[in-house]
């Protein structure tokens, strides 16, 4: 059992009828999937404002990183948006961070989703702002999501979902904690290393995805941020999905080994990131993680 407390600024929660603006932080993306994507918010009753400069083009990013901070920037000062999410992820979300604005930000606290590789845009928020943030869909993803996606997704933004039952659940270790939820997508984590904009888990609850790296570069992703220092004072580990990873018949195995030595529980299983569920979480909010039940309750 996974209960979440309110516990950084907390935006307000959405409605039916409210704005959501459309950045692109990162690659370039497929305008038909984005409008099939925009079509399945606007089913769920919100108006969406899709800002010109994101179908600019630079080599594989979704323009010039100053244009596609400046969106960002925009959206969260314009009063009529009152939720931003990605476009899609790929790669670029970190060429901007020392770009965005991060006063502006912290002044108008907007629910902001996205995962992958926004996931460095997500923990700055956290780390800068201090609000917490939706670790959920992209726009482009809503084109072929699956029901329970787009329900907890929209739950979620309205402020209304409790619990997320764990269909697949495993215990890696047994035990209970509590902590802030932080995390995402491990080589992107991975890649803030060393770096200004370096996560701090301390007294956190880590959450764990990836898609397309193999076992030894999982391996060696974990234990790079393990020798650095970066798992010191964790509290518990909440594992997604490891989507088309090679031997991964070896990555539980991994984790155990790697977090044995801070002796805090493991649960894997969450449908979360890029397999075929990809289901929203709300990141910045302390939990409380008990192993043996194989739900998520949150505030």
């Amino acid at each position: 059992m996974v209960k979440i407390k309110n516990l950084m600024k907390r935006p307000k929660a959405l409605k039916p009828g409210d704005m959501l603006g459309v950045c692109a932080p990162s690659a370039r993306f497929d305008i038909e999937k984005l409008n099939l994507g925009i079509q399945v918010l606007k089913n769920l009753r919100f108006k969406v404002k899709v800002p010109e400069d994101i179908f600019n083009k630079k080599r594989y990013l979704a323009g010039d990183d100053l244009v596609r901070a400046h969106v960002i920037n925009t959206l969260f000062l314009d009063p009529k948006i009152d939720g931003i999410i990605c476009a899609r992820g790929g790669y670029g979300a970190i060429r901007i961070l020392d770009h965005l604005n991060w006063d502006i930000i912290r002044q108008n606290p907007k629910p902001f989703i996205g995962f992958s590789d926004n996931t460095a845009i997500l923990l700055t928020l956290i780390e800068k702002t201090g609000n917490w943030v939706i670790h959920g869909p992209h726009v482009v993803s809503f084109a072929q999501a699956p029901k329970r996606t787009i329900d907890t997704f929209n739950s979620t933004l309205l402020g209304g979902l409790d619990k997320i039952d764990i269909t697949d659940c495993q215990v890696l270790k047994s035990g209970k904690c509590t902590g802030v939820l932080k995390g995402g997508n491990l080589a992107t984590m991975s890649h803030l290393l060393g770096t200004k904009f370096q996560p701090d888990f301390k007294d956190t609850v880590l959450f764990l995805e990836d898609v397309g790296e193999p076992a030894y570069k999982i391996d060696r992703m974990l234990t790079q941020m393990k020798m650095a220092g970066l798992f010191e004072g964790i509290r518990g580990v909440i594992v997604g999905s490891f989507e088309t990873c090679d031997n991964d018949e070896y990555v539980r195995e991994i984790l155990v080994e790697i977090f044995e030595a801070y002796n805090v529980p493991i649960l894997s299983g969450l449908e979360a990131g890029h397999g075929k569920e990809n289901l929203s979480i709300s990141m910045g909010t302390r939990i409380e993680m008990n192993t043996e039940s194989e739900k998520i309750f949150r505030v």
